[in-house]
């Protein structure tokens, strides 16, 4: 019987010792990732949800529209067509038709310059700078049409043979760019990792070749907020931001359009009559009332530095608030009371 038993428990024990180097892996690898101090555990991890970054992606499948509506413009028809598309097709008409892709440039130019004005997760440098890539490559590729109309005027043999593509195809181009801009936005969405642990909260981020890491000390946090966008609220996330009170978590942000220098024609001069002077002057006033700016202190949620967008933010929250309360001073002091009173009644 003894020796059956033995047998019996042999599978476990494999199965148990299996468990336990899979879990030694994963703790080495998060101790890694998180660059973990000796002795800290990870209690739990959170990446941005799949539709955190909605917005990219939707902004992708605007940009891919674009290129199908001006790579079939002579197939649709305006009559039939409303919104952007009637739009559009104005546009194409208007700016030289197919032929010249400046209608093309300029509905770019103004989504790229709407995407940039609007506060939102694809107004960041590198996506604006994407656009500005899309918008300028037909004109890019167009400079040795342009090159050769120019040399033509005065020379017997015109130059215009740089560039090996004779024309912008905008379907393969659109495709093109857009998946090239949908695989860096998933990237992207991937480069975001939080973890909180025994000891502290950690931020890691790790795009292309840019890398940063931010580790929060529980003492140090002075409230836990969430926010949930009315896309959050349906899909189930929400953002998590710990302020702390060395201003961790808050932006300064400039409000109202300000002007810089001085307004044009307001400006005194030594012949001006006591009714000018004075006309300027409310016109100043006037001026510098509608362009006031100030600067304003808000919390704006940086996936760098929050869990931004995660699911299952309520045990994230849950963890934060418990962790936050053991390690703050009102705690530490009701702790250093009870012993002290433990060691009374000892006495």
């Amino acid at each position: 019987m003894s020796e059956e038993s033995d047998a019996d428990n042999e599978p476990t024990n494999d199965v148990q010792t299996t468990d336990e180097a899979k879990k030694d892996a994963d703790n080495a690898r998060l101790a890694k990732t998180f660059r973990l101090i000796s002795g800290e555990e990870v209690l739990l991890t959170k990446r941005p949800s799949g539709f955190a970054f909605l917005g990219m992606y939707l902004l992708g499948l605007l940009v891919l529209a674009i290129h199908f509506i001006f790579d079939n413009a002579n197939s649709l028809s305006s009559e039939d067509s409303s919104g952007f598309i009637k739009i559009a097709l104005a546009v194409i008409d208007i700016t030289g038709g197919e032929k010249w892709p400046f209608g093309f440039v300029f509905v770019m130019l103004f989504i790229t310059w709407m995407n940039r004005l609007v506060n939102v997760s694809t107004s960041g440098r590198w996506v604006t700078i994407g656009l500005l890539i899309i918008t300028l490559t037909p004109l890019i590729i167009q400079l040795d049409d342009i090159l050769y109309w120019v040399t033509d005027l005065w020379m017997d043999e015109p130059v215009g043979d740089f560039i090996p593509i004779d024309n912008y195809n905008y379907l393969i181009f659109g495709v093109g760019f857009v998946s090239i801009y949908m695989a860096l936005t998933f990237y992207y969405q991937r480069s975001f990792h939080y973890a909180v642990t025994t000891d502290a909260v950690i931020f890691e981020h790790s795009f292309l070749l840019s890398r940063s890491h931010r580790r929060i000390l529980f003492d140090r946090i002075s409230e836990v907020m969430v926010e949930r966008s009315p896309v959050g609220t349906i899909l189930g996330f929400a953002t998590v931001t710990i302020l702390t009170d060395s201003g961790v978590g808050i932006v300064e942000e400039n409000t109202g359009p300000g002007i810089a220098g001085a307004i044009p024609g307001t400006t005194e001069k030594a012949g001006d009559s006591t009714t000018a002077k004075a006309g300027k002057g409310i016109l100043r006033s006037v001026v510098g009332l509608l362009t006031y700016q100030r600067t304003i202190r808000t919390v704006r949620a940086d996936p760098k530095h929050c869990m931004y967008n995660i699911r299952n933010w309520e045990s994230a929250k849950a963890l934060l608030n418990e962790k936050h309360k053991e390690h703050s001073q009102s705690n530490l002091l009701k702790d250093l009371k009870d012993t002290i009173v433990a060691s009374n009644d000892e006495n």
